[in-house]
């Protein structure tokens, strides 16, 4: 099996998929470190979304006691902050990769 794995992948080349080729993605240096910041930018997006959906439902539970309120109001500040941050860094470095 470890065999025909080797041999299939010895003959496979980069290409488009024309002349014999099999379409194998051949990407540089620049897509991989944009697709990794890019994964990185979602999670960190995706994370900040549900705190404050968190805090939200924190906010709504509290039942009016000034600590909690407090505490609920801060995770939202520090989301929506995180939130900026990460668009922002987004922004800045898709716009430096795509210049060089």
């Amino acid at each position: 099996m470890k065999q025909s794995f080797l041999q299939f992948a010895q003959k496979l080349t980069p290409g488009d998929g024309t002349g014999g080729t099999v379409n194998v993605p051949v990407i540089g240096g620049d897509e991989v470190l944009r697709n990794g910041l890019n994964l990185a930018y979602f999670l960190g997006g995706t994370i900040a979304v549900i705190v404050i959906i968190v805090a939200g439902i924190m906010y709504v539970t509290s039942h009016g006691e000034a600590g909690g309120i407090t505490k609920a109001k801060n995770l939202i500040l520090y989301a929506v902050v995180g939130l900026v941050v990460i668009l922002s860094a987004f922004a800045i470095t898709n716009f430096i990769i795509g210049r060089f």
